[in-house]
């Protein structure tokens, strides 16, 4: 018995020493760029900035169909936006993971996108420095800021020349900006978001790698947590009191360790959730289901096989029209609903409110805006709607989840524990709709955009407690509530910066002393 209880001292003292070794200058870097993370994340180019400077759409040289141009060209658009390049109208293709743009008055593809033309596209989104603009370099692999941009590439980037040091990046599958950094804007990247999802290009573009290092690493983390958890609790004396020079302790250690073996007492359990929801970030080992919705659920709130045939020019000159009553067409978008096609127009210079979002990703930049109009495409002359009415749900809820029944649906007005933005900005109303499926499915229905929006089952609810709620401390009684929330995190934080700190110069010791006794039994070598 005394030997098992040996082994298992032993097992907990050098796992914990040798992890925290390893792990304490990691777990500060990760404590510190949490919180500069708390408020500047990766830079992005903002769907409202993109969307104000582009031109007015001019659809008076448009000849060919949104249709005819697809088929010239070979694509099945997933999607299609319309706008301008230049004083030319163009259709902008995305489909099997890549976008294709398409001149709207001949029908034939942009071609070659050359540096010239990348300068041209942003002297005339930013005219203000069209003077100090000036080309950096053709990227056709990702850069730290473009990692996510991947179907966009060849990218050009360009210099603004100005005091932020503002470099703006152009893609030579659609010609327009699709990314934006100033030097402010990196340097605050780099200390939070780059720092703490270990976003380095070298291994980030191996994506793969990358998701398998994180991983492992919270893994180890979690043990090293526990295992001094463990041991602290056991090394706590409740009876003996331990006197050293300074006084009398319950820890029979003196020192920094003293520090840190209370320290970890106090925050190692908060320490040990957020390493453990952080590898969850990832979902590994797919443990639990995407909250997108399946091709059957899209397809049934699509309709089939996206319609392009309506989208003739005349029809989107009608739509345009239309749309024009209220505010300014830079740009529409294709988006289809039980079948029938319609065209899309967004307003940047609105203010939010609470039925509107904003997209925060490269992926989303012009997929919602703060004010929005739509047309059918069929009909055009039927004139310009902001959405959908609520009873054009009905039957497709039921589509969406053959085979199972409907336990209730809810307009929600309010935000619930899965569909929420602590900024407010994501869009109410949305119909949330609950099944008696197997796996409790929840979909939720946006009807500004004739979509799923998320989807909810058993197994994503949990994620979403055990990764944003312990990660963020995201629950509804201390999110929302700032600064209250920022002091709560910022204090714990610095916790958890604490206890790895005082463990620093105890390892960096023991590290030495180690380096010592290699050093000592190392042979000699004879000098010839």
């Amino acid at each position: 018995m005394a030997d098992v209880r040996t082994f298992w001292r032993r097992v907990l003292i050098y796992t914990h020493r040798w992890l925290g070794i390893g792990g304490s200058l990691l777990f500060v870097v990760w404590f510190v760029s949490g919180i500069v993370l708390m408020y500047a994340g990766m830079p992005v180019l903002s769907p409202e900035e993109r969307l104000s400077r582009l031109p007015r759409l001019d659809l008076t040289r448009a000849r060919v169909s949104v249709g005819e141009a697809a088929s010239r060209v070979g694509v099945a658009p997933e999607e299609v936006r319309i706008g301008m390049l230049g004083d030319r109208p163009v259709y902008r293709f995305a489909g099997s993971g890549d976008w294709t743009t398409v001149y709207a008055d001949t029908g034939n593809v942009i071609g070659d996108f050359a540096r010239d033309d990348a300068i041209a596209v942003v002297r005339g989104f930013v005219p203000e420095y069209a003077a100090t603009a000036h080309y950096d370099a053709l990227l056709t692999e990702p850069d730290q800021w473009t990692l996510q941009s991947q179907s966009l590439f060849p990218v050009h980037r360009v210099d603004l020349g100005d005091e932020a040091g503002s470099v703006i990046y152009v893609s030579s599958r659609t010609a327009e900006p699709v990314m934006q950094t100033s030097r402010s804007s990196r340097r605050w990247a780099y200390l939070g978001a780059v720092l703490h999802w270990m976003y380095f290009t070298p291994l980030r573009v191996h994506t793969a790698l990358w998701i398998d290092v994180v991983i492992w690493l919270s893994i180890l983390g979690c043990v090293l947590c526990l295992s001094g958890l463990v041991w602290g609790l056991w090394r706590l004396s409740t009876t003996t009191v331990y006197r050293f020079r300074s006084g009398t302790s319950r820890s029979p250690y003196a020192g920094l360790m003293r520090w840190h073996h209370y320290g970890g007492l106090v925050f190692g359990l908060f320490t040990f959730t957020w390493v453990f929801s952080g590898g969850l970030s990832l979902d590994p080992w797919d443990w639990h289901p995407p909250t997108t919705p399946t091709r059957v659920q899209r397809q049934a709130v699509v309709g089939g096989t996206f319609r392009l045939g309506p989208l003739t020019v005349p029809h989107l000159r009608a739509a345009q029209e239309a749309i024009e009553q209220t505010f300014v067409v830079r740009e529409l978008e294709t988006v289809q609903f039980r079948g029938e096609p319609y065209l899309v127009a967004y307003n940047p210079m609105a203010g939010p409110d609470e039925s509107t979002t904003l997209p925060t990703t490269l992926a989303s930049l012009s997929t919602q805006a703060v004010d929005q109009r739509l047309v059918s495409a069929v009909r055009p002359e039927g004139g310009a709607f902001a959405r959908f009415s609520n009873d054009q749900f009905d039957e497709v809820a039921v589509a969406a989840m053959p085979g199972s029944s409907i336990v209730d649906a809810t307009w929600l007005r309010a935000y619930d524990a899965y569909y929420y933005d602590r900024d407010r900005r994501q869009r109410l109303p949305v119909l949330r709709v609950r099944y008696d499926d197997p796996v409790r499915t929840w979909l939720y229905f946006d009807p500004y955009r004739g979509a799923i929006v998320r989807k909810e089952e058993r197994l994503t609810r949990l994620n979403r407690w055990l990764y944003h709620g312990l990660h963020s401390l995201d629950f509804a009684w201390l999110y929302a509530q700032r600064p209250l929330w920022d002091i709560v995190v910022i204090l714990l934080s610095l916790g958890g910066i604490f206890v790895s700190v005082t463990s620093l110069a105890q390892g960096w010791r023991r590290l030495r002393r180690h380096g010592a006794r290699m050093r000592g039994r190392a042979p000699s070598v004879p000098i010839s």
